[in-house]
């Protein structure tokens, strides 16, 4: 993911941010902002062939500046709407995997949403698990919000 994505990517992340399931996000940040937050190393964009359209995209960012927390990242992986069904997001998230663990990092963590089903069964199915509840974490348009925290932890990472 590069520059020459910005405004396919905050596309597809303005459409994730208007149907309120998939952040606590109400507006879309510049691609400055939203390039500074995430770790270059591990962001990746799923094109269509041909067209070369975003798809979707992946992106990490890190959990705390503190050394020990270094091999552990949240992740945030949107797809847009026309192309969800297509094994978009699953393509993606084993992409980060692999990235991540050639990096040494241990630990891939999310908040979801629990009634972002979709993105739950995804996350089940590449292998994270969901590690506890935050309840009424935050509000999004004046409403408390519950979150689900998922993690995988690496097998071949230790």
């Amino acid at each position: 993911m590069g520059g020459e994505h910005a405004d396919e990517v905050l596309a597809v992340y303005r459409a994730g941010i208007a149907e309120g399931n998939a952040t606590f996000e109400t507006a879309v940040p510049s691609w400055e902002a939203f390039d500074k937050a995430r770790l270059p190393a591990h962001r990746m964009v799923a094109l269509a062939g041909g067209s070369g359209k975003v798809l979707g995209w992946i992106a990490v960012s890190p959990v705390s500046s503190r050394p020990a927390y270094a091999g552990v990242v949240e992740h945030s992986v949107y797809v847009h709407p026309d192309a969800r069904g297509r094994g978009v997001a699953r393509a993606l998230l084993d992409a980060l995997v692999a990235s991540t663990e050639r990096a040494g990092i241990w630990t891939v963590q999310a908040g979801v949403f629990p009634e972002n089903t979709a993105s739950l069964a995804l996350h089940e199915r590449a292998g994270f698990r969901v590690i506890g509840v935050r309840e009424r974490v935050a509000r999004l348009h004046g409403v408390w919000r519950d979150v689900l925290l998922v993690e995988r932890r690496s097998p071949v990472v230790g």
